[in-house]
């Protein structure tokens, strides 16, 4: 767990090492934003269908997606990464999160070549995994600004996570006491969506965690307990989130825990080959 205050902006900091369990995943979208240093080989990121791939060497940033990614990997990986609460990137960034929005940079275009290499120099020379991730948390803490609205957002978001997406938004704003175009600006500028697109992502994460991909699935009653209008609503959102259908996801997420039982990656990720 990160230290104060990087606590309420991060949900946690990882290092992976070694060979990936597929050359390319797919990511359905998340209610969280990513960064990632990477310290291995380039690896490649095509953010939707009709966007060409392109090739990340020191990095990237990623804010709260819309859409599926995916990710291509070198036959060896090695990198640390931050997995941001929705809101939890803003302060670490110089332009508004809606302008990244489905659009993953590198970390050089956030923080500039010299910081990243450096900071690339000092990762790759540390001994062990913890001792990277303390170095990781200590350029965060170093680079960490303030940031108008972050109070009004961390707690309507709070808010939306808490009912798991269920929420009228419109009593969202009223509970604040500011306007609906006033919190979906701030929205926009910090976590890059509105939060009617926060609530939407929070439900179907929420629902698909709540399957249980080695049992039978009841579609149906699924659907009715998330709150969605009918199975074909459903249906719609799991093509509009991942590109299959729940019953095609289904049978890619029992091959991955069966040819890869137990796996760090096995609860989100998807193979793409």
């Amino acid at each position: 767990m990160p230290r104060p205050p990087l606590d309420g902006l991060i949900d946690d900091l990882y290092y992976l090492a070694g060979a990936p369990p597929y050359a390319r995943l797919m990511l359905p979208p998340s209610p969280s934003a990513l960064l990632i240093v990477n310290l291995g080989a380039p690896f490649r990121i095509r953010a939707g269908a009709e966007i060409e791939t392109a090739e990340y060497a020191d990095g990237c940033v990623v804010t709260m997606p819309t859409r599926a990614f995916e990710f291509g990997y070198p036959p060896r990986t090695r990198s640390v990464g931050v997995h941001f609460k929705p809101w939890g990137l803003a302060p670490f960034l110089p332009m508004p999160a809606a302008e990244l929005c489905d659009r993953p940079v590198t970390v050089e275009q956030v923080w500039g070549r010299p910081a990243i290499a450096e900071l690339r120099e000092r990762l790759a020379a540390a001994d062990k995994p913890h001792e990277m991730l303390t170095l990781l948390e200590e350029e965060l803490l170093r680079r960490l600004c303030e940031t108008a609205g972050l109070g009004l957002v961390r707690h309507t978001s709070s808010v939306i996570a808490a009912t798991g997406g269920a929420v009228a938004i419109g009593d969202l704003s009223e509970a604040a006491g500011v306007s609906s175009t006033h919190l979906a600006r701030r929205f926009k500028d910090l976590v890059g969506v509105t939060p009617k697109r926060l609530a939407r992502t929070h439900r179907f994460t929420a629902t698909v965690f709540a399957i249980d991909p080695a049992g039978p699935v009841d579609w149906s009653e699924l659907a009715g307990g998330a709150g969605y209008f009918d199975q074909a609503h459903f249906g719609h959102e799991f093509r509009a989130f991942t590109g299959l259908t729940p019953t095609r996801y289904i049978e890619v997420r029992r091959r991955f825990l069966r040819e890869h039982p137990g796996h760090v990656l096995d609860s989100w990720p998807l193979p793409a080959d």
